[in-house]
């Protein structure tokens, strides 16, 4: 038997799985193949997974749930009711605070206090 089908017959053995040749020209071969090989496969049961969600999705886009004829009523979804105060800032700025809570005296002067002394530590840097 020639040396080439020996080296082919070895290479063969080892593509298949079989023990790995010790000479260096079929190891080289081995390493060529195996570059070759892609570095990943497709699971079959991640690509089964995947279709059927697909499948699900574009049959619920097909077939839309029905609208509830008492839909917003009662469920506690209403919308909120929105509370809103104007404030004037010491130098002659406006404030609008807006919030779905109540809002008091208490935190309406809180509030316009911190917008002051921001303000007010702005207008210092830039004068610096």
């Amino acid at each position: 038997m020639s040396r080439r089908a020996d080296q082919s017959e070895s290479l063969e053995r080892a593509l298949d799985g079989g023990p790995v040749p010790h000479d260096e020209d079929t190891r080289q071969m081995l390493a060529a193949a195996g570059a070759l090989e892609p570095g990943y496969r497709r699971s079959p049961a991640r690509v089964r997974a995947t279709k059927e969600a697909m499948l699900r999705e574009y049959a619920r886009a097909q077939n839309p749930q029905e609208t509830r004829e008492d839909a917003g009523s009662g469920d506690g979804l209403d919308e909120p009711e929105i509370h809103r105060e104007e404030i004037e800032l010491p130098d002659g700025g406006h404030l609008v605070l807006t919030d779905i809570e109540d809002i008091t005296p208490e935190r309406a002067e809180k509030m316009a206090a911190h917008v002051a002394r921001v303000l007010e530590s702005k207008e210092r840097d830039r004068q610096s």
